[in-house]
């Protein structure tokens, strides 16, 4: 069943248009606000386990193997791998369609005419399409990169992991190496971070969160979180570039 509502196009005029309930902005917010979450804390833990390259090859590998091996024989060889991927295939795929929805309802909404001169909150807003955007962009080259090994994505010393062993150490400090790389990893980490905090605010506004107090408490948690996230993940590419992580 479909509901009926109203777009004001350019030039003041409105046509009628026909949405599925599913598919309305208040859905769509809610869906982009979960799936954000989801990212977030994924990004978070993620980080926390690359965080491990700093105790050398033997416990990043070791790490890498776990993952690989956890939950068995509950769960298949790479089965948890597997679960998280298909969580964040559905999540990326929810994410970027609402997204598109919703940017393409803001235009209609807004008409032939941008507002200028708008303060840092607003600036951040306007451009998480274009963040969102280039984080895509980076995930993928990350998969082919450091997952998949296909080239020219990945180094040319790139080693697949097997059922009793794991190059994961030595697969990244060959991938940042490269100058070219390490700099787009690291320009990238500033983006998701940028991401991150305005991203982690807004779905909390989305799923309810009121109050000045608890507001601004929330600015303040996104912020943090961002920033962790970010000095964490950045310090991985510019010290493997300084020649500290080998």
């Amino acid at each position: 069943m479909s509901t009926k509502t109203t777009e004001i196009r350019p030039g003041g005029r409105s046509t009628s248009a026909r949405r599925h309930p599913l598919l309305s902005t208040f859905w769509c917010k809610i869906v982009m606000a979960v799936t954000g979450l989801i990212f977030s804390a994924f990004v978070l833990v993620h980080m926390f386990g690359n965080l491990k390259v700093y105790q050398g090859a033997e416990h990043f590998n070791a790490y890498a193997a776990w993952l690989r091996a956890a939950f068995e024989p509950v769960l298949p060889h790479e089965g948890l791998l597997w679960v998280l991927r298909l969580v964040l295939l559905a999540s990326l795929t929810g994410h970027v369609v609402c997204a598109a929805i919703l940017w393409r309802r803001a235009r209609l909404a807004r008409g032939p005419f941008r507002r200028r001169h708008l303060p840092l909150r607003s600036f951040t807003a306007r451009t998480m399409p274009v963040t969102g955007l280039v984080l895509l962009f980076f995930v993928v080259f990350h998969v082919l990169d450091l997952t998949t090994g296909t080239s020219p994505a990945a180094s040319d010393s790139f080693a697949a992991a097997t059922t009793d062993s794991s190059h994961a150490y030595e697969n990244l400090i060959a991938s940042f190496q490269r100058p070219e790389v390490g700099v787009f990893y690291a320009l990238a980490m500033i983006v998701l971070a940028l991401h991150v905090a305005h991203g982690i605010w807004t779905a909390a506004h989305d799923l309810g969160a009121t109050g000045r107090r608890l507001r601004a408490t929330l600015v303040a948690a996104s912020g943090v979180i961002a920033l962790v996230i970010l000095i964490g993940n950045i310090s991985i590419p510019i010290l493997v570039l300084l020649g500290v992580l080998q």
